[in-house]
C-alpha cells in the first residue's frame, strides 16, 4: 500500500470515531439542549436571633389536666448557634402566671409573674430540632389564705425539654415542658413560720419569628 493509501484510510478511521462520539451524544442528549447540573438544597441553619410570644399552663402535678392549674402567657428572646447538627443556645423569657395557687402547711401561695434566663441544646434534623433546655428562675409569689411571704421575687431553676418546627418566613412554632423548682421558700401561716419548695410543672407552646 502506497504512503498516500495510508494517509487516506486513517483520515477516514479518525472521522468515523469523531461521528461515533458524536451520535453517542446525541442518543444521550437528544436536540443537544444543555441540562442544567442538579444542586441540591442546603440544610436548614438555625443561626441567629429570635422573638416570640408563649402560653400555656402551670400546674403543681404532673398532670396538664389536673384541677389546680392555671394559664400563663408571655414573651421571650433568645440566640442560637450551629455547629453541624448541634445547635446551642441562650433564651431569657418573661411569664404572667395567672395566680397560680400552691399549697404550703397552714395555707396556700400564689405565684404572679417569673422571669427565666435559659441555655439550651439540641439536635437538628433539618426543619426540627429537638432539645434540652436549665436555667434559673425568678418567681413573684404572695401570700394567699391566710398566708405571708415576703414581697419580691424568690429564685428557683429550671429544667426541661422541647421540639421546635421551622417553616418559611423565619416563623417557628414549639412546644416546651419545664419543670421549676423554687426551694427553701419562707411562708407565715397562723401555725407559725414554715419553709416549703413549691414545684411547677409548666406545659407551653410558642411562636417564634428568626432574624
Amino acid at each position: 500500500m502506497s504512503f498516500n493509501a495510508k494517509a487516506v484510510v486513517i483520515v477516514v478511521g479518525v472521522a468515523g470515531l469523531i461521528a461515533g462520539n458524536a451520535s453517542a451524544a446525541d442518543i444521550s442528549n437528544p436536540g443537544g439542549i444543555n441540562v442544567p447540573s442538579y444542586d441540591a438544597p442546603a440544610p436548614f441553619k438555625w443561626d441567629g436571633a429570635y422573638v416570640g410570644v408563649h402560653g400555656g399552663a402551670t400546674t403543681s402535678h404532673a398532670n396538664p389536666l389536673s384541677g389546680d392549674k392555671a394559664l400563663l402567657g408571655g414573651i421571650h428572646a433568645g440566640y442560637n448557634f450551629q455547629t453541624g447538627p448541634a445547635v446551642l443556645g441562650v433564651e431569657v423569657e418573661g411569664s404572667y402566671l395567672g395566680n397560680a395557687e400552691h399549697g404550703v402547711p397552714g395555707g396556700k401561695v400564689q405565684e404572679h409573674y417569673r422571669g427565666a434566663a435559659k441555655a439550651r441544646a439540641g439536635i437538628s434534623l433539618d426543619h426540627t430540632l429537638v432539645y434540652g433546655t436549665a436555667g434559673l428562675t425568678m418567681t413573684n409569689l404572695k401570700g394567699g389564705g391566710g398566708t405571708y411571704v415576703s414581697d419580691g421575687f424568690k429564685q428557683g431553676y429550671l429544667l426541661g425539654a422541647g421540639v421546635e418546627q421551622a417553616f418559611g418566613g423565619g416563623l417557628s412554632a414549639s412546644f416546651e415542658y419545664d419543670y421549676v423548682a423554687t426551694d427553701d421558700m419562707k411562708a407565715t401561716t397562723s401555725s407559725g413560720i414554715s419553709r416549703t419548695n413549691v414545684k411547677d410543672h409548666v406545659f407551653k407552646a410558642g411562636l417564634n419569628y428568626r432574624f
